[in-house]
């Protein structure tokens, strides 16, 4: 279980103009700006979550989850992750979770991926009988039997990602932080990663906190979705409730022989091109059903797709509304 309640988090950033002139004032005055980085920020992430953590750049995300970490301390409010008080209790605290940063590593750059794991298990104090066991696991299931002898500078981004994400599990935590851990991978590298991240959840019950924008992370993981903006959670709920506060809008495309069917009302032509029909409709206005029936009495339907407003522009309308 974690708990946010009210938390609270501000910096103080510096700020010149540019020049010598201001660079040489600055050294004896100083302009301070405070940014509010987390606004009273509450929510409750049961056991066995996955949670998509979601905002743009400058939200507040990074500072909430190293507040879970225990990196940071907030200005009010308290946070409980297993019942422990992360910035106050570190040490037990980091056994119980792992933290995947998608652009910091925690590997060893010069030398094999296996002598990182190993000062990991020592850190970790784990018993060796463990660490066999959770390394073979982790070795078969992200495929990295080949890479535990290579130098971490030599791996690629996505071998490299499977690696951290398999450090961080090591020593079976409760929670796994990830942040932006599919950034610059392939889509086959990202497929492995979404898939593995699925069945840890569903084989260990990891409680998983996902921080990205990449809406497609967002689709094939997230139980629920967390959005921040200025500081504050604006949203809290599934992408489904999302995506019908946003728009109820359907997509129907058809591939077709024959003529062109016409474009009935309630319906709104999107795109035509030869043999193909993209029309968007309002099913409370006029049901998908009945809208497929009208096509499909004008000409032959070769292929017919139904689907929703897509995730990115879910989250490009919320951004849009909540000006963020």
């Amino acid at each position: 279980m974690i708990e946010f309640q009210k938390v609270c988090k501000t910096y103080r950033v510096a700020k010149r103009q540019a020049g010598f002139r201001n660079a040489v004032k600055s050294l004896f005055s100083r302009e301070y700006e405070t940014v509010q980085a987390l606004d009273n920020v509450s929510f409750r992430i049961a056991d066995g979550e996955i949670i998509g953590y979601i905002g743009p750049n400058g939200a507040g995300k990074s500072t909430t989850v190293k507040v879970m970490c225990g990196i940071l301390t907030p200005d009010s409010g308290n946070c409980l992750v297993n019942g422990k008080i992360p910035w106050k209790e570190r040490a037990s605290h980091v056994k119980d979770i792992g933290v995947v940063f998608g652009q910091r590593s925690q590997l060893w750059w010069d030398v094999p991926v296996i002598d990182s794991f190993e000062l990991l298990r020592d850190m970790y104090k784990m018993e060796e009988r463990r660490y066999r066991r959770n390394l073979e696991e982790l070795a078969r299931l992200l495929e990295l039997s080949e890479l535990l002898k290579t130098p971490a500078r030599n791996l690629s981004l996505g071998q490299r990602m499977r690696c951290e994400i398999a450090a961080s599990l090591l020593h079976e935590p409760k929670v796994l932080f990830l942040d932006e851990p599919t950034i610059g991978l392939d889509a086959v590298s990202k497929i492995a990663v979404r898939q593995f991240v699925k069945k840890i959840k569903e084989e260990k019950h990891t409680t998983v906190v996902l921080t990205t924008h990449d809406m497609m992370d967002i689709e094939a993981l997230a139980d629920r979705v967390l959005l921040i903006g200025h500081g504050r959670i604006l949203l809290d709920g599934t992408l489904e409730e999302l995506k019908r506060h946003t728009s109820t809008e359907k997509i129907i495309t058809i591939k077709y022989t024959g003529s062109m069917p016409a474009v009935s009302g309630g319906m709104e032509l999107r795109e035509a091109k030869e043999n193909q029909l993209t029309v968007a409709l309002d099913p409370a206005i006029l049901p998908v059903s009945v809208a497929i029936a009208s096509l499909a009495s004008q000409t032959e339907l070769l292929d017919v797709s139904v689907t929703d407003i897509s995730a990115e522009e879910v989250v490009a309308a919320l951004y849009k509304e909540y000006q963020i």
